[in-house]
């Protein structure tokens, strides 16, 4: 099993998609021998799915890749048959779970990553969807939706572009605010926030945390302080 769970897509000095990890997903794509990979552009709003398929193209430029958008298939639940390896955009986690649920690759999705043994990559809206729910996207609901499970690989949820920050003269709730919230309402759950340039990785032999930057991870638990924390190892997050 290989999922990566990237905070984001790019960092501001990125001059491809997903740089910062990618030393570590091509070596995972090697050893697997991956041919076809399809990009789930779902989340995407502001611009097209297939532009950003050719964003994903130009990462991975070089390899000997098929790479293909789930929305050029007559059937996406074959298309996931098709994938040696599926990556998933970030964009809108609201509208990537609704296409999910509504097209039925919830399952099948499952079924690739974690029977079939399919590399799966994920940034952003694409990372949160790996834990139980999306309850800790950051973004609007801006479709018509109540269905928040999701994917449910990890057991605890996930806050990605996590910034522990205050705006001056801002009233509203800051992202600890936000998360405490969540805590409260589901008070045996998990939430770890994983800052920019950081992911999670959840292989056959555990779960490891990266950041080339240096940048400490955020765990939070109902009625305990927050904790920021570095190793590398959370395999116990698993439990």
């Amino acid at each position: 099993m290989q999922v990566f769970m990237l905070s984001n897509g790019k960092l501001p000095t990125s001059k491809v998609m997903l740089d910062y990890a990618l030393d570590d997903i091509k070596s995972a794509f090697a050893r697997k021998k991956v041919k076809n990979v399809l990009v789930i552009p779902y989340a995407v709003i502001r611009f097209t799915y297939d532009k950003r398929v050719e964003t994903v193209q130009e990462s991975l430029a070089g390899l000997d890749l098929n790479i293909e958008g789930i929305h050029n298939f007559k059937d996406p639940v074959l298309a996931l048959e098709w994938a040696d390896a599926i990556m998933v955009s970030g964009g809108n986690t609201w509208q990537l779970t609704k296409s999910l649920h509504d097209f039925g690759l919830i399952e099948p999705l499952r079924k690739a990553v974690l029977k079939e043994d399919k590399i799966y990559v994920g940034w952003s809206a694409g990372s949160v969807i790996c834990a139980p729910t999306m309850c800790t996207t950051n973004d609007m609901c801006i479709v018509d939706a109540a269905i928040t499970a999701s994917l449910n690989f990890v057991p605890f949820q996930i806050n990605p572009h996590y910034i522990d920050a205050s705006i001056e003269n801002h009233m509203g709730e800051t992202r600890d605010e936000r998360i405490l919230e969540f805590c409260i309402q589901n008070p045996h759950k998990t939430v770890l926030g994983i800052p920019e340039g950081s992911w999670l990785h959840l292989h056959d032999d555990g779960l490891d945390y990266h950041c080339p930057l240096g940048k400490p991870f955020v765990e939070f638990k109902f009625g305990q302080e927050k904790r920021t924390l570095q190793q590398q190892d959370l395999t116990a997050y698993l439990k």
